[in-house]
C-alpha cells in the first residue's frame, strides 16, 4: 500500500461513522414522535379547531367542533291528554256454530243416490241421501195386510156382540156367553192397535230411507258414495251440516272480571268486537249472549258466548279469533301514547319532560290500554312524556325534542 492510499483510507472511516451516528438519532426521534402523537391528540381542546378555545369565529357546533353533543339525546314527545276511553276485556275465542248436526243412517241398506255436493249450502228438508227402500216397503205392506185382517176380525166380533146383546135381553143366551164375546172384541181391539203401531213404525223406517237436511247450513265433504252399504246404529256419519248464520263465538275471561261483566250486563247488552289472529283486521261486531254458570277450576276462567251476524261468511267454524268485550267507559282519563309506557319488572313508568330540558323517571299505574292509547294515573294533564329513544335515557338525562308527536309508533324499549 502506498502512502496516499493509507491516508485516503484513514480519512474515509470517520466520515462513514458520523453518517451512521446521525441515522441512528433520526430513527430514535421518529419512534418518539410516533409514540407521542396520541398523547398530543388527547391534549387538544374538546372543541377542536374552531371549537371552544379555538380561533375566533368557531363557537360550539362550528366546523370541526363537538358542541352539539351537549344538547342531549334527541327524542320525540307527546302531551298528556284528557278524555274518555272505552274499557275492553281481551280474550282469545273460538268460532262456534249455534247448530252442528252429524247425520247418521237409522236404517240399513244400499245407498242408491247422494243428492248433495261437497261444501254446498243446503236448506232444511233438502234431500241428501237415498237408501234402497224396497225391504221397508215390503215390511210396511205386510204390516198393513195384517192390520186389515185383524180389523175385519174385530168388525165381525163386534157384530156378534150386538147380536148377543139383543139375545141376552130376550133371555136367548146366557150372561156368560155375552161376556165371553165382549172379551173377544177387546182382544181384537188390542190386536188391531198393535197392528196400527207396526204400520206406523214401518212407515217411519221407510221414511228413513229418504235422508233430508235437518237444518239449513253448509254441508261438509262427502262421506258416502252410491253403492255403499250403510248400517243403522253405525258410528260412521253420512254428512255433517253446520249452521253459518248467525254465528257465535265462545271465549273465556278471568274470574276476577266476572263481577264487572255482571254489573255491566244489567244496564245494556255488551258489545263484542272480533279481530283476526294477528289483531290487524276487524272481522265483525256482535252482542254478548250469556255467561257460563260456573268457574272452570282448572283455569280460573269463565266462558262467555257472543252472537254475530255472519251474512258475509267472515267467521268460519272453529276459527281462532281475538274478542274484545266492552264493559264500560273511563271519563276524564289521562291518556298517553301506549309506546310511552315502559316497564321495570311489574312497575310501569314514563319519562316526563321538564322545563330545563331534562327528563324525570315517573312511576305510573296503567288503568286501561289499547293499541294506541293508554290511560294512566301518576301524571297530570298538561305534562309531556317521551315517546322514543328510551334505551339512551335515564332519570335526569338531558334531551332535545326532535318534534312534537301525537300517538307515537313503537319505539325502542
Amino acid at each position: 500500500m502506498t502512502m496516499n492510499d493509507e491516508q485516503t483510507s484513514q480519512g474515509t472511516a470517520p466520515s462513514s461513522s458520523k453518517k451512521k451516528h446521525w441515522l441512528a438519532w433520526l430513527l430514535v426521534l421518529l419512534v418518539v414522535g410516533v409514540l407521542l402523537l396520541p398523547l398530543l391528540h388527547r391534549a387538544m381542546p374538546a372543541g377542536g379547531p374552531g371549537g371552544p378555545g379555538g380561533p375566533p369565529g368557531g363557537g360550539p357546533g362550528g366546523p370541526g367542533g363537538m358542541g352539539g353533543a351537549n344538547a342531549g339525546t334527541s327524542v320525540t314527545v307527546s302531551p298528556v291528554e284528557q278524555g274518555s276511553m272505552d274499557i275492553y276485556l281481551n280474550a282469545l275465542g273460538t268460532v262456534t256454530p249455534e247448530h252442528t248436526v252429524n247425520v247418521y243412517s237409522q236404517v240399513s241398506g244400499e245407498v242408491l243416490a247422494v243428492n248433495y255436493r261437497e261444501g254446498q249450502m243446503v236448506s232444511k228438508g233438502q234431500s241428501l241421501v237415498e237408501i234402497d227402500p224396497r225391504p221397508y216397503q215390503a215390511q210396511l205392506q205386510e204390516a198393513m195386510g195384517t192390520l186389515k185382517h185383524d180389523q175385519a176380525a174385530l168388525d165381525a166380533a163386534r157384530n156378534d156382540l150386538k147380536k148377543y146383546e139383543i139375545a141376552l135381553k130376550g133371555n136367548a143366551v146366557s150372561q156368560q156367553t155375552y161376556d165371553d164375546q165382549l172379551g173377544t172384541v177387546k182382544q181384537y181391539e188390542g190386536t188391531v192397535e198393535n197392528d196400527e203401531g207396526t204400520v206406523a213404525y214401518d212407515k217411519v223406517q221407510l221414511a228413513y230411507c229418504h235422508i233430508t237436511a235437518p237444518l239449513s247450513g253448509r254441508i261438509g265433504l262427502r262421506l258416502v258414495d252410491p253403492g255403499n252399504t250403510i248400517f243403522s246404529g253405525s258410528s260412521s256419519t253420512i254428512a255433517t251440516i253446520t249452521q253459518l248464520n248467525p254465528m257465535t263465538v265462545v271465549f273465556a275471561i278471568a274470574e276476577d272480571h266476572v263481577p264487572q261483566v255482571m254489573q255491566a250486563v244489567k244496564h245494556s247488552a255488551l258489545k263484542v268486537d272480533l279481530y283476526d289472529r294477528a289483531q290487524l283486521n276487524k272481522l265483525t261486531t256482535g252482542k254478548l249472549l250469556t255467561l257460563d254458570n260456573q268457574v272452570d277450576t282448572t283455569t280460573g276462567t269463565v266462558k262467555l258466548r257472543a252472537a254475530f251476524d255472519n251474512a258475509n261468511n267472515a267467521l268460519f267454524p272453529n276459527q281462532f279469533v281475538n274478542a274484545k268485550l266492552e264493559v264500560g267507559t273511563l271519563e276524564n282519563a289521562n291518556l298517553i301514547p301506549t309506546v310511552a309506557v315502559q316497564y321495570n319488572g311489574q312497575q310501569a313508568f314514563v319519562y316526563v319532560e321538564k322545563s330545563d330540558k331534562t327528563v324525570a323517571l315517573t312511576n305510573v299505574t296503567v288503568v286501561n290500554a289499547d293499541e294506541d292509547k293508554t290511560a294512566v294515573t301518576g301524571i297530570t294533564h298538561g305534562q309531556t312524556v317521551v315517546t322514543s329513544n328510551f334505551d339512551r335515557l335515564q332519570d335526569g338525562a338531558k334531551v332535545s325534542v326532535a318534534s312534537a308527536a301525537g300517538p307515537a309508533g313503537p319505539g325502542p324499549r
